[in-house]
């Protein structure tokens, strides 16, 4: 069996396209609209031609009976002749006739010397009924007949029968005529749906142009213009190219700020090394080591920023906070063991951050942290919806506490108040810029125990 050839690439690009899909549809319900429709005429058209053909008939039927009398011989009796000359032309299609009970008959000269083999029917005096019979020639004829009864007591049995023939071709030359109409209405519409399709599709045409501008570097954004069908898409799209130009400019600026904050602590690593001798290296070692730390932090701290950025503003993560507060509060309380802290945690049970669990964790743990390190007996994490959209979360600490002005210095990078509690100054640093990345903001407030309450603001998806 040999196979079938394939179709070439352009048909089948054009089977698949959207624009075939309407069209396709378009075409079968002009198809079948028409199809209906013309069904619906035809047979309309039937019935009135036929209601047309049996009034005709029974218009020729009351004239017979105006027309008809006795003769001298008792004999039925046509006066004057109908007025329709097809009754005077032999086997014209239009034919009369009038039978007594009994036996005696008078016809049209159209039936020459034929007669109507009426079926056996019982009327009742002046009423119509209509038979449907064979006539001369294998004609198929209508017949509309009364019982006329009269002055004598004489019942008379009237018919009048036409050639159905005229019925048909009037009926096919309509139907001709109709079915040559609706494949021109046909053609006409399936081209008004083309052009409609063409106009409809003519924007995504454009888009498809814009964004193959946009891969070609010759132009960043999406110009507006659309129609209101397709302009939330191209806001969308833009929405995605800014963001991705945000991440980029981002990106390098990380790169130059960890360029940067790695060149003095390489240059002192240089120095270091350049004195470094076996009777140095006992004090040299623990500088190198504390350079290498700090080198590691700022490295972290860039890392985190980088992978914030990334997640901003991409739909779909989320992060549920009960079981990422529970854990880290776990975490702390076991680090922190050996002061007896008491960690207290209020979250409602369907609160979500609209952002990446590891960049919680990150603002949360440094926060957390630095109220274990000033707390003199407890820290309390609350976390409260603030707007649709929004999530407030409040740590505080029953420590000492900072004035105003160093509550400002404290979210510079490498701020420290107090070189002896341990720690890099980063930690709010990375909490201040990882919730700015995201929408978000944290300000420190003085707390009502007297210790510092810091306020951390962030997306949330609401349910």
């Amino acid at each position: 069996m040999r196979p079938r050839p394939a179709l070439p690439a352009a048909v089948r690009r054009f089977a698949g396209s959207l624009r075939f899909r309407l069209l396709a549809g378009a075409a079968v319900w002009v198809t079948l609209a028409l199809a209906l429709a013309g069904l619906l005429l035809a047979d309309l058209f039937r019935t009135h031609v036929r209601a047309r053909f049996e009034a005709e008939l029974t218009t020729h039927l009351d004239q017979l009976t105006a027309a008809l009398e006795r003769g001298p011989d008792g004999a039925p009796l046509v006066r004057t002749p109908l007025s329709d000359p097809r009754f005077r032309r032999p086997l014209s299609g239009l034919y009369w006739q009038v039978e007594g009970a009994a036996g005696e008959a008078v016809r049209s000269r159209s039936l020459w010397d034929r007669a109507l083999a009426l079926p056996p029917d019982r009327l009742a005096d002046g009423v119509i009924h209509t038979h449907r019979m064979a006539g001369p020639e294998g004609q198929r004829l209508t017949v509309r007949e009364r019982t006329v009864v009269l002055p004598d007591g004489a019942p008379l049995r009237l018919a009048v029968a036409g050639d159905e023939a005229e019925l048909a071709a009037a009926e096919t030359s309509f139907n001709r005529t109709l079915a040559l109409s609706l494949l021109v209405l046909a053609a006409a519409l399936i081209g008004a749906a083309l052009v409609q399709v063409q106009v409809g599709l003519s924007p995504l045409a454009r888009l498809g142009r814009q964004l193959a501008e946009i891969r070609r570097g010759r132009a960043r954004r999406l110009p507006g213009g659309m129609p209101a069908e397709v302009s939330p898409l191209v806001d969308d799209l833009n929405a995605v190219l800014d963001h991705n130009e945000e991440v980029v400019t981002r990106a390098r600026i990380q790169a130059g700020n960890l360029a940067h904050a790695l060149k003095t602590s390489l240059a002192v690593l240089g120095n270091e090394a350049d004195g470094l001798t076996p009777g140095t290296a006992a004090t040299i070692g623990p500088r190198i080591a504390a350079q290498v730390a700090v080198m590691t932090r700022h490295i972290d701290h860039h890392m985190a920023r980088a992978r914030a950025a990334a997640s901003s503003g991409v739909p779909g993560v989320a992060t549920p906070l009960p079981d990422a507060v529970a854990r880290l509060v776990r975490t702390l309380e076991r680090l922190y063991d050996h002061r007896a802290l008491d960690i207290v945690a209020e979250v409602p049970p369907d609160a979500v951050f609209r952002g990446d669990r590891q960049d919680f964790e990150e603002m949360l743990g440094n926060l957390l942290d630095n109220a274990c390190k000033w707390a003199a007996r407890g820290v309390r994490v609350t976390v409260r919806r603030k707007a649709p959209g929004r999530l407030e979360l409040r740590v505080e600490d029953d420590g000492p506490g900072l004035p105003a002005d160093q509550r400002r210095k404290v979210l510079a990078p490498g701020v420290r108040l107090d070189e002896s509690v341990p720690g890099s100054g980063l930690g709010l640093a990375i909490v201040q810029d990882l919730a700015t990345l995201y929408g978000g903001a944290l300000r420190l407030e003085p707390a009502p125990s007297g210790g510092l309450l810091a306020v951390l603001e962030l997306p949330a998806i609401d349910h």
